[in-house]
């Protein structure tokens, strides 16, 4: 997340969100921006852990393996199904990596709009209560790949314009409201192009992880 939090908050309909350095590489079990309902009316921002840990898990182990959600399947998934129903949130984003294959070799790929302006990951919140701590995580929601991205991943996060939060917030939004609105978002608003490897290091944050880079062999 690269936009500075006036813009954020402009943006996502909130008073404020606490200025913070950008962030250009943010892996599983890191903190990400999102913004949830809030008690009583409005809109939060929080920081929650990526990798969603159900309320009823042993440990924070199992947030590792939950980082993305199928929309398909949310009402099935017993990791899922709970806060599907009563917790919903957006997670802030400049864009998302993807990875694509090529003999031994990963090539990861930045995914964004035209403009690099931020947008809004539909997702799912939990509360973990430990034995000494509490903590609050959450997974992005993912559904068929666009035009765009079917040429690298068959998959994408559901990307809702502002016109379909509330409907997002809303606990009493029927089932079958919300499956319509995770659809692909139009490729002609994206664009991807390849950047550093260093993208693979979890401890590598600075801003050459965005920057494009030469492709030297094609993949496709």
């Amino acid at each position: 997340m690269v936009s500075p939090a006036d813009v954020l908050a402009n943006y996502f309909g909130v008073a404020q969100i606490a200025k913070s350095a950008p962030r250009f590489n943010i892996a599983p079990t890191q903190d990400v921006l999102a913004i949830r309902a809030a008690k009583g009316e409005g809109r939060e921002p929080v920081n929650l852990r990526w990798g969603l840990v159900p309320s009823w898990a042993k440990d924070l182990q199992i947030g590792s393996k939950m980082i993305n959600a199928r929309c398909e399947t949310l009402s099935e998934k017993p990791a899922f199904r709970d806060a599907y129903k009563r917790r919903r949130c957006l997670i802030a984003a400049n864009g998302f990596y993807e990875w694509v294959t090529d003999g031994k070799q990963k090539q990861p790929y930045l995914f964004r709009m035209d403009d690099f302006s931020p947008f809004a990951m539909a997702g799912l919140w939990e509360r973990w209560q430990g034995p000494d701590k509490v903590v609050e995580s959450c997974t992005i929601i993912t559904t068929q790949a666009n035009e765009l991205l079917s040429q690298y991943h068959d998959r994408m996060p559901v990307i809702l314009p502002p016109s379909q939060w509330n409907h997002w917030f809303n606990v009493d939004t029927p089932a079958r409201e919300l499956q319509s609105i995770m659809v692909p978002r139009s490729a002609d608003e994206m664009m991807c192009y390849p950047v550093s490897k260093d993208v693979n290091k979890a401890g590598y944050d600075r801003p050459e992880c965005i920057a494009p880079i030469e492709r030297q062999a094609r993949l496709f």
